[in-house]
């Protein structure tokens, strides 16, 4: 397992990254800013311009502080709500163990990604 520490509006989370090829390609583009989208009251998502590798994609369910990388519109998102929702052609990368609870109320938001030495 990675750490990556990701920050955004005054809080600081720790996420373990797996080593995935999805995951390993991520790290390498470390440190990042990225727009995240606040979607279906659930997730926040940022779409990447070009397709990540995703070997292992599947359809599956989730948990709160999963991170995951969705196939068909490139994106990385971070998983805040559970809704039941199985989705096909996801590939987790890794996981918050962190309370991520202020993201229920969160809009869209800006984070910063990087390596934790």
């Amino acid at each position: 397992m990675t750490k990556v520490k990701m920050t955004t509006n005054g809080e600081e989370l720790v996420a373990d990254f797996n080593d995935s090829d999805t995951a390993k390609n991520i790290i390498a583009k470390l440190p990042l800013d990225l727009n995240m989208m606040n979607l279906y009251s659930r997730e926040l998502t940022y779409r990447f311009s070009e397709s990540l590798p995703a070997k292992k994609a599947k359809t599956s369910g989730y948990e709160v502080g999963d991170i995951a990388y969705w196939a068909p519109r490139h994106s990385f998102v971070i998983f805040y709500k559970q809704t039941g929702e199985v989705i096909s052609d996801l590939q987790k990368i890794g996981h918050i163990n962190s309370d991520i609870s202020f993201m229920n109320k969160a809009g869209d938001l800006k984070m910063n990604f990087e390596l934790l030495k």
